[in-house]
């Protein structure tokens, strides 16, 4: 979404709104460890799109929390803001963090065959092959 000063604006406003009442507000034990990576309000500031990131192990679990604490999420949300319109909250898992550390270890997990010296078709070279091809 394209962003200027003002978007910018609500949306930090709305970010630290919500991650206060996440944090405190909210006594799920589901929600335990949950970070709130970022927040969009649209335009009209009718729809908040809220992405939280967790352990992957757990993200069936945190939706259903999420799911279950919504209406008093939105409740709170509308009086912290104040705004005209209390906007519909879409949470999202943000999977960019478990990404990252699976692009990690794959650059950590060099297989083997990667310093084998190659041909121009990449098929492996034997030395046996470029000794009968000098002779």
């Amino acid at each position: 979404m394209k962003q200027n000063q003002n978007s910018r604006r609500i949306n930090q406003m709305a970010r630290e709104k919500l991650g206060y009442i996440l944090l405190f507000e909210v006594s799920d034990p589901d929600l335990a460890l949950v970070t709130l990576t970022g927040v969009e309000v649209s335009v009209d500031k009718s729809v908040l799109r809220a992405y939280v990131s967790c352990e992957a192990s757990r993200y069936d679990e945190v939706r259903a929390a999420l799911k279950r604490a919504k209406g008093r999420i939105r409740s709170l949300l509308g009086h912290a803001l104040g705004w005209r319109v209390t906007p519909e909250l879409i949470f999202e898992i943000d999977t960019t963090a478990d990404e990252a550390e699976r692009i990690a270890q794959a650059l950590e997990d060099v297989p083997p065959t990667i310093g084998v010296e190659k041909d121009e078709f990449g098929y492996p070279v034997t030395h046996d092959e470029v000794d009968t091809e000098e002779e």
